[in-house]
């Protein structure tokens, strides 16, 4: 008995330590596991849901004492009464939840290791025995110190456990299991093998025979039975291989953005799984990263499971100009134990990623090698789009903006000259599209059509903006465009209509689209330039030129069109 109670004390007060700090480590993940169980599909207690962080704290400091205690030999009466309780309570819950089939991982290991609710109860089990044979046996379990040295340890065990569990909540997990880690890249992680274990499943067919419902269990494949189909049920057998990355996606509008920005390099994500609960002080600390991003050529997006009007209600309330996108919120709650919390992504790759309060600690090296140009283009950018904010500044305000346009052509002209495109490298990500809306809003398309199409191939400038500048210049030219980026407005029996500019392949457009970058279609192009009612209708260049006596700026556009 001795030597069964001395192997059981030690096995059974190392699991325990082990198996609490890992659920220690991230007590706010472990809180999302006690509330799948307190929900109305499993144990139906939902009034303890909102004390779920404050349990799971509380459990899981006391799981790793009660080993610590039973190791030291500090109070051993209480202590393997307490673990034997412990461990009543999570046989039943294990069994419950493997018998019912109601939660697929017990969070026993946290996401450190994964156990199938019958390996849970399994694991219960075998600890429910040694902890019987300490129970029996507790008159040997001896403090290994004198008195003193034994409280103090069983007393530091409670301080250190109570304080990592703080530390882990106001920060991030010491370690970090989950698929979004440092280093992890989340574009992989949702990629399934193609030699990957797949399913088994077990069909069960219901077929009436005879007047009397006959079942008939297959592999998937139809039953020759003669008799009226009823109903087909499956099972899952074995389990087929799940990617570690699930249910996350950036999506706006119905489009999905994922492999778009997962394929971006110098991207912020800012997490917020619900804008309703966002931490006050971690949503003011926003503004700053925002702004400091943006001055480094990063660009920011944000990501949630609220709507549109909790989006809306928090840009303005803490004075953001980022857009929210929309995510799972149960995979958002995965990314990062913080709300809001935030990663740096370089092509899917996550390169930091820090708990609100540690924001001012992430480190934003410029992604460009030229600040003062920046700056400068910056600047140039702000004039170009003065008048251009809105339709009606614009048209009042026509000669005043032809003026800036002119003196900002002159110096882009220059900045080129000496610099070449100043692309990405030169000015980061968003300012690389300054130079190349001063020549959109020029009269020089066609002199630097070359320089725009040599940056977009050499990754400086979006293919996109060398897309919609080759639309714009064969528009000029009364040519087809290719891509559909270019609208303008006809009159049709003394009528303003929109339209989209003739197109030269209609049928493969979109894909061009698609191919160039585009995140549209023609007619959803047509939409953002025109409004929501806009109907696309391809035109040909002879069509248009019918419309010469009411449009008489067409006459000299088309004079080669036969």
């Amino acid at each position: 008995m001795k030597v069964l109670v001395a192997v059981s004390r030690l096995f059974v007060g190392v699991l325990f330590i082990i198996s609490g700090f890992i659920k220690l480590n991230d007590p706010l993940g472990f809180s999302y596991k006690l509330q799948e169980y307190f929900s109305p599909d499993v144990l139906n207690i939902p009034f303890l849901e909102p004390y779920a962080l404050g349990i799971s704290v509380l459990v899981v400091v006391f799981e790793v004492v009660l080993g610590a205690f039973l190791l030291v030999g500090y109070k051993p009466k209480f202590t393997v009464w307490s673990l034997l309780l412990m461990i009543l309570f999570f046989t039943f819950l294990t069994f419950y939840s493997a018998y019912f089939d109601k939660v697929k991982d017990c969070g026993c290991f946290g996401d450190a290791l994964k156990l199938t609710p019958w390996e849970s109860f399994t694991k219960d089990v075998v600890l429910l025995v040694f902890i019987l044979i300490l129970f029996v046996g507790v008159k040997y379990i001896q403090p290994v110190f004198g008195k003193l040295q034994t409280t103090s340890l069983a007393l530091l065990s409670f301080i250190v456990s109570l304080w990592f569990g703080y530390h882990v909540l106001e920060h991030l997990p010491w370690i970090d299991f989950r698929a979004y880690k440092i280093g992890a890249n989340i574009a992989e992680g949702m990629k399934v093998p193609e030699d990957a274990a797949k399913p088994v499943l077990e069909y069960t067919w219901t077929f009436n025979v005879n007047g009397k419902e006959q079942d008939i269990v297959t592999d998937g494949s139809y039953p020759s039975v003669e008799g009226d189909f009823v109903s087909v049920d499956t099972k899952v057998i074995e389990e087929g291989y799940t990617p570690p990355v699930v249910d996350f996606s950036i999506e706006f509008d119905d489009e999905d953005l994922t492999e778009y920005f997962l394929s971006q390099e110098h991207v912020i994500l800012v997490i917020s799984y619900n804008l309703d609960k966002i931490e006050k002080n971690g949503a003011l600390k926003l503004k700053n990263l925002q702004d400091d991003a943006l001055k480094m050529g990063y660009s920011i997006i944000g990501l949630t499971a609220s709507g549109a009007e909790a989006k809306q209600r928090i840009n303005e309330a803490y004075n953001l100009d980022f857009s929210w996108y929309l995510c799972d919120e149960k995979a958002l709650k995965t990314v990062v134990r913080s709300n809001p919390g935030v990663l740096v992504l370089d092509k899917g790759t996550v390169k930091q990623k820090v708990h609100w309060n540690d924001i001012e600690t992430l480190e934003l090296p410029a992604t460009f090698s030229n600040l003062k140009l920046k700056s400068k283009l910056d600047t140039i950018f702000s004039l170009d789009q003065k008048y251009r904010d809105t339709w009606e500044n614009y048209d009042k305000n026509f000669k005043e903006q032809s003026e800036l346009d002119s003196l900002n052509l002159i110096d882009v002209e220059k900045i080129i000259k000496e610099f070449g495109y100043p692309g990405k490298t030169l000015v980061g990500d968003k300012t690389s599209s300054v130079a190349f809306y001063v020549i959109q809003h020029s009269n020089k398309i066609e002199d630097y059509l070359p320089t725009l199409e040599k940056a977009a191939k050499m990754g400086q400038l979006d293919f996109v903006k060398f897309a919609m500048a080759k639309d714009r210049y064969l528009m000029s030219i009364g040519k087809e465009q290719i891509y559909g980026t270019q609208g303008t407005v006809l009159n049709q029996n003394s009528a303003p209509t929109n339209i989209i500019w003739p197109i030269k392949n209609v049928s493969l457009v979109d894909s061009l689209r698609f191919v160039a970058g585009f995140k549209s279609t023609v007619e959803q192009n047509g939409k953002k330039l025109f409004g929501s009612n806009f109907k696309f209708e391809a035109f040909t260049l002879s069509d248009i030129k019918t419309q010469e006596k009411d449009n008489p700026w067409l006459m000299e556009l088309l004079k080669d069109v036969e």
